[in-house]
């Protein structure tokens, strides 16, 4: 089977703005939370979230540029460019036949979705939407951007499974590479939903945090006090190639793709199955897809949404997953630090899990106080300070409303 590796990354996060910065918000446990400023808060229940940091699209693109793209659209872009540069492809010799773009967002356009319906709402009943309406909103668009720019043209498409779109993504494009119908792609996730229908929508699911007195702490997984999970945007990209195809360009290798799961809960719309079982399924068959044992697994980057639900279940998963092993686990949920970025939050963690193992370092859970009696106490959660130990392999997990789940195993580049 052909094998796959990473060879480039991008990241546009509320921890930073590039992957150098990302990585060391990351590791220093920094809050991206802030108070909301995209719109006024007043009469929602919730009015902080993870943003961007002085994010400017002008600083990215022209005017009439940016006009045509959604945000969700504008980060994916910004993201994809660092992973190219990154990957020192040359676009020049590689044959863009063989060059395939998969992205994922959950909700795709919303902002430009919302504003478009408040205008024809707010106005006399004339449908004067614009001609980038569609193009703009649609979730499939920054695939298509993405292939536009660069002239790629392997397979196209965009996944949808919420939370779980990108890791999908992700998978999908070791699957094509294993199956010989590319040899590169640019997968990932982005998002944009900090705005009135993405706050007021999660709000009236009771899914997000309302704790606005104590905001850049309110993202807790594993936390008794834990209220719900604290929104995030941003995008995640990453370079995957087939392995031969990257040793005979010389391209550096930050990690190779060993195993994937996916599975659905089967179960309830939002909630978790309460025994962690499509999460227990989908774990299994990623490390067995890997061809690795259990106790080969250091390390494992969970979904960890700080739901009071979701937490207890995944670590449920864990303990019936790994057994005894589980205690020499590493454990930890970036989005402490992140918020959840929805359908990108996928490939914002499989990079902190590929660059905890190229660095040996476990970014920390932070914001962590009161013991929650219905996790196991004995788990090491990575609390709050990040940790230094050897990283052979390691697991992203992300899983989506609806029930679904996806696992990448993520094992160290042979030197």
């Amino acid at each position: 089977m052909r094998r796959v590796v990473v060879t480039g990354l991008g990241a546009l996060t509320p921890l930073g703005n590039n992957l150098h910065e990302y990585w060391e918000g990351l590791k220093n446990g920094v809050s991206g939370s802030v108070m909301i400023t995209r719109f006024d808060t007043e009469k929602f229940k919730t009015k902080f979230a993870c943003e961007l940091k002085d994010y400017d699209s002008a600083k990215y693109f022209d005017r009439k540029e940016a006009n045509k793209l959604d945000l969700y659209s504008q980060y994916a872009l910004i993201a994809t460019d660092e992973a190219v540069i990154d990957s020192g492809l040359n676009l020049e010799k590689v044959d863009k036949d063989r060059v395939g773009v998969i992205w994922a967002s959950g909700i795709g356009g919303l902002e430009t979705f919302f504003l478009a319906i408040k205008s024809y709402v707010l106005g006399d009943g004339t449908p004067r939407f614009s001609p980038f309406f569609i193009p703009k909103m649609i979730g499939d668009i920054a695939a298509g951007s993405i292939s536009i720019k660069y002239g790629f043209r392997g397979p196209n498409f965009a996944t949808v499974s919420a939370c779980a779109s990108s890791t999908n993504a992700i998978i999908d494009a070791i699957n094509y590479i294993r199956w010989g119908k590319a040899d590169i792609f640019i997968t990932g996730g982005s998002e944009a939903s900090i705005n009135e229908p993405g706050i007021g929508g999660f709000n009236a699911l009771q899914a997000l945090s309302t704790n606005n007195a104590e905001f850049q702490s309110a993202s807790r997984p594993f936390d008794q006090t834990r209220d719900g999970f604290v929104l995030g945007e941003g995008a995640g990209a990453l370079v995957v190639e087939e392995y031969e195809h990257a040793k005979a360009r010389g391209a550096k290798v930050y990690a190779e793709l060993v195993g994937t799961g996916l599975t659905a809960d089967a179960y309830h719309l939002t909630a978790p199955h309460p025994e962690g079982l499509g999460a227990r399924n989908v774990m299994k068959l990623a490390v067995n897809d890997a061809c690795l044992k259990y106790k080969d697994v250091d390390y494992i980057n969970v979904h960890g949404t700080a739901t009071p639900l979701g937490d207890v279940s995944e670590t449920k998963a864990i303990v019936n997953v790994f057994g005894e092993h589980a205690y020499k686990l590493n454990i930890s949920s970036t989005k402490s630090m992140t918020g959840h970025l929805l359908g990108a939050a996928g490939a914002i963690e499989a990079i902190a899990a590929i660059m905890a193992v190229v660095h040996d370092v476990i970014p920390p859970t932070i914001n962590f106080k009161v013991p929650d009696p219905a996790i196991d106490q004995k788990l090491n959660l990575t609390l709050n300070k990040a940790q230094n130990r050897k990283v052979n392999v390691a697991i992203s997990n992300t899983f989506g409303f609806g029930g679904h789940n996806a696992s990448v195993v993520i094992k160290k580049a042979e030197v």
